[in-house]
């Protein structure tokens, strides 16, 4: 399953992402936790110091081997090079499992013990000074995409990811790589904001969004929500003082959070498993080729130097089971 968590900066998204990661740690399920946001805060959410989380290999620094590694011996893609953030897979190429063992994991996963479970985190990298007026963030978030555009998961398994605040993940095709969107908002003015752009955005793409309120404090709190985001509203994220304490860098046990707002987190994973019953493997792919061909014209032929239409393997469609299909 491919989880993705949005809202405003300061919604809390990245602490609701990290508890869930936790909550599905906690049940046993295998789970990698993506940090693409630029603040880069999942690694603390998750009990990291700020110097260990510093310690986590950035995808981008490692985006030659990512490439080298999921190219394979696709024919259709003569050199890393000239892959980009959208190259889909096709025949010969390597696909990713979650609870694989392989180059990219080793080079770019931090494992991290939990007080129930394990986790691997994977980390876009920081937004540093040397990016500064030559670089965006989104050249950093391309190798997310690229992996989700290679991975194949099972029910049970999930790719969890904390994304970058506001609506800025619609600058690629990386708001369609998720089976479901978890967008926590505030019942502010602002708060909701972010809904309706993630609402019109998305909507021509088949993106399931559930919306969480957080910060809720009144019944007033809680119809403003309700008035404003209608039945996208799946629920609401109590105060919480185990938040509190995390939040000064205390390590509390998941099990003492409260059990309201664990019951929260387990209504979570129910949403979540039930999304598998609709995923389309095939729609997925076409959403990932069509995105590619348009980042292909816009600016990446010129780029690379190649046409990049050329590596798309037309009726390839990733196997759940991890295999390379066909269809006509």
């Amino acid at each position: 399953m491919k989880i993705a968590f949005v809202g405003k900066g300061g919604s809390g998204k990245t602490t609701l992402s990290g508890l869930f990661i936790r909550h599905l740690a906690a049940a046993g399920c295998p789970v990698i936790a993506v940090d693409a946001d630029i603040n880069q805060h999942l690694g603390p959410a998750l009990g990291l110091t700020d110097d260990q989380a510093a310690t986590v290999p950035s995808l981008g620094a490692h985006l030659p081997l990512i490439k080298e590694y999921l190219r394979g011996t696709n024919p259709l893609i003569s050199s890393a090079d000239e892959m980009i953030k959208t190259t889909p897979p096709g025949r010969g190429s390597r696909l990713l499992r979650i609870i694989d063992e392989n180059p990219v994991y080793e080079a770019c996963a931090r494992p991290i013990a939990l007080d129930e479970g394990s986790v691997r985190l994977l980390a876009t990298g920081a937004f540093t000074e040397e990016d500064l007026g030559v670089a965006c963030y989104h050249s950093k978030v391309g190798a997310v995409e690229l992996l989700l555009n290679h991975l194949v998961d099972g029910r049970d398994e999930y790719v969890v990811t904390d994304m970058t605040a506001g609506s800025d993940s619609f600058a690629s095709g990386l708001f369609t790589r998720f089976d479901l969107t978890f967008l926590v908002a505030e019942p502010t003015r602002k708060g909701v904001s972010v809904y309706r752009q993630y609402k019109e955005y998305a909507q021509d793409f088949g993106v399931r969004l559930r919306v969480i309120g957080n910060k809720v404090q009144s019944p007033e709190d809680l119809a403003f929500l309700r008035r404003e985001v209608g039945d996208d509203l799946l629920t609401s994220f109590g105060q919480s003082d185990w938040v509190r304490r995390l939040e000064r860098g205390d390590a509390p046990a998941l099990r003492t959070l409260e059990p309201a707002n664990r019951e929260v987190l387990e209504l979570l994973r129910g949403e979540a498993e039930g999304a598998f019953d609709h995923r389309d493997a095939e729609r997925y792919t076409a959403q990932a080729v069509h995105f590619h061909l348009r980042n292909a014209e816009s600016w990446g032929n010129a780029k690379v130097g190649v046409d990049l239409s050329a590596q798309v393997d037309k009726g390839f469609v990733p196997s759940p089971s991890g295999a390379a299909t066909a269809h006509a």
